[in-house]
């Protein structure tokens, strides 16, 4: 399989270049970044470590290797503030988002190719993707909440003292202000999180706050995600590539579940080879279903303001 990773320069999709690279399941990595430079700089340091991981393609150029590339990562894109909201990059990023669209059409997009949004405000510009490419919804997916469910897994194994990997607890809707944490089902090795001992209401008030928060942390203190995100991609990548058919909450167009419709937002998405395969539609408390199509309404009015 191969990976074309637009912005592959850049802090993001360097990350998401070098997981692909320890993750040793795709054949071929390609960086794709106006500033030429750097991505051969990016290129040639993945290269160097080649030998201790993975018998892998390593290549950099241009947007026409996206032309034969079964995935297409789009990472590029002007970098929040600490001070501004997701959806406040918006009006900066969408001129240049359409760009890099234009650019991918005039050198083309096999047929087959999952398109693959991480540029913020990324539901809004996977929503953007699925209209102006051309290609079936299903193909066009975006990173979703998969970033802040990791973040809230990983948080909440610090505070409670349990391993990362035995967290199940899953955001769901926007990735930014309006995500939302679905306590309802959540557990830790299979037993339920409200019944673990040490959990109350305000370790849980606790954790979400500190995770709502984390990105414009992490933006303060060294410039900009890099490592969780690159790993995230990886883990979506890796589910498409293995026809894992995973339930993850990625970004993709919605026609009714939940009460979502015409919006890209995060919902329990089965993902494989062909993209997204279903949704699963679960119970949820009533307060986390109205506060879910309210980040849907969210959206849906920042789309018909600025698209």
């Amino acid at each position: 399989m191969k990976v074309s990773i637009i912005g592959g320069g850049g802090l993001v999709g360097s990350c998401a270049g070098f997981a692909l690279q320890a993750g040793k399941i795709v054949r071929h990595i390609a960086l794709v970044d106006v500033n030429q430079e750097l991505c051969e700089g990016q290129a040639l340091d993945l290269l160097h470590g080649a030998s201790l991981l993975a018998d892998q393609v390593i290549t950099s150029g241009g947007t026409e290797q996206v032309a034969d590339s079964d995935v297409v990562v789009i990472t590029a894109g002007l970098r929040r503030k600490p001070e501004e909201s997701r959806l406040d990059l918006i009006n900066r990023n969408v001129a240049l988002f359409r760009n890099i669209l234009a650019d991918m059409k005039k050198h083309g997009v096999r047929k087959d190719a999952i398109v693959f949004v991480v540029s913020n405000p990324v539901d809004v510009l996977t929503y953007l993707a699925i209209r102006e490419l051309g290609l079936p919804a299903s193909q066009v997916i975006g990173l979703g909440t998969v970033l802040d469910t990791t973040r809230l897994r990983s948080m909440l194994a610090q505070r409670i003292q349990v391993q990362p990997t035995q967290v199940q607890v899953t955001i769901l809707g926007e990735h930014g202000d309006s995500m939302v944490p679905i306590w309802s089902n959540a557990q830790i090795a299979g037993l339920p999180l409200d019944k673990f001992p040490g959990v109350n209401q305000a370790l849980i008030a606790e954790v979400e706050k500190k995770t709502r928060g984390s990105g414009a942390e992490v933006i303060k203190k060294k410039g900009g995600a890099g490592f969780a995100v690159g790993v995230s991609i990886a883990d979506v990548v890796h589910a498409i590539a293995l026809d894992q058919q995973r339930i993850m909450p990625v970004s993709s167009l919605q026609n009714g579940a939940f009460g979502l419709r015409d919006v890209a937002i995060s919902v329990p998405t089965v993902v494989g080879r062909k993209g997204v395969l279903g949704v699963v539609e679960v119970d949820l408390w009533p307060k986390e279903k109205v506060a879910l199509q309210k980040s849907g309404n969210v959206l849906r009015e920042t789309i018909e303001k600025v698209l």
